[in-house]
């Protein structure tokens, strides 16, 4: 990395593999998903090492539900095993915590332990972790454009800056870079809003496996991208030309 300037401020990650992982060493599906929590502590507090503000991971999709009943059910255990393990340690080292998602399906107990986890983190200010949980892109425009129909706002003034805020990421800025591990080669409803000009970086590495050698490889690749946002490196300025 030549300078700070070249850490994204925001990264998304899509924690893909887990399955995959524990299938390779004979073991339940369960497992794979409790070694995809060890890697994510592990890569919150790398992120935050290394400057970047803030992290995003898809931790389960509104579609995630479709899943076998014993899987979706020790998911959700784990989730609350997670909190109880890791949370202190976590606010501890200056990491906020932030919930995204549509927590309507979710049960009391498990809501509980986000509210905890993030009135626990809520002034933290090292890195910001939001999970997205119960989470879709489309979704999030959906319930976007609903919130934003039931405070009035009229059609002629709902542009993409004021739309922005009604987002369920609106806390933080657009992702940088977007990260898919486990060799798939698409965003499946991450995002969809955010991510229009992520820097995308996939990898065949299965999250459980996810590490600061992965890590600084897709900060590398990200610092070689040459990020336009439409424009035209090196364009003059129409009202330069004119001059």
């Amino acid at each position: 990395m030549d300078s700070q300037a070249a850490i994204p401020r925001h990264v998304a990650i899509v924690m893909d593999g887990n399955g995959r992982w524990a299938r390779k060493r004979f073991m339940p599906r369960f497992f794979g998903h409790k070694a995809g929590v060890d890697s994510l502590v592990k890569t919150v507090l790398a992120c935050a090492d290394r400057g970047i503000e803030y992290l995003t991971v898809y931790a389960f999709s509104s579609e995630n539900w479709k899943r076998p009943t014993e899987e979706v059910s020790g998911l959700m255990g784990l989730v609350l095993v997670a909190v109880a393990k890791y949370l202190t340690k976590l606010a501890d080292r200056g990491v906020r915590i932030r919930i995204v998602g549509d927590r309507n399906q979710v049960s009391d107990k498990l809501r509980a332990a986000w509210e905890q986890a993030e009135s626990l983190t809520r002034d933290n200010k090292r890195i910001t972790l939001s999970v997205c949980f119960n989470y879709g892109g489309r979704w999030d425009i959906v319930q976007a454009c609903r919130r934003a129909i039931v405070d009035g706002v009229p059609p002629d003034q709902l542009d993409e800056a004021r739309l922005s805020r009604y987002m369920a990421l609106s806390h933080a800025p657009d992702p940088d870079l977007l990260i898919r591990t486990g060799g798939e080669v698409r965003i499946s409803n991450f995002l969809l809003w955010q991510a229009a000009y992520s820097e995308l970086v996939f990898t065949d590495c299965l999250w459980p496996e996810f590490g600061d050698a992965e890590l600084d490889a897709a900060l590398a690749e990200f610092a070689r991208r040459d990020r336009r946002f439409g424009g035209v490196k090196d364009s003059v300025p129409l009202e330069a030309k004119q001059a």
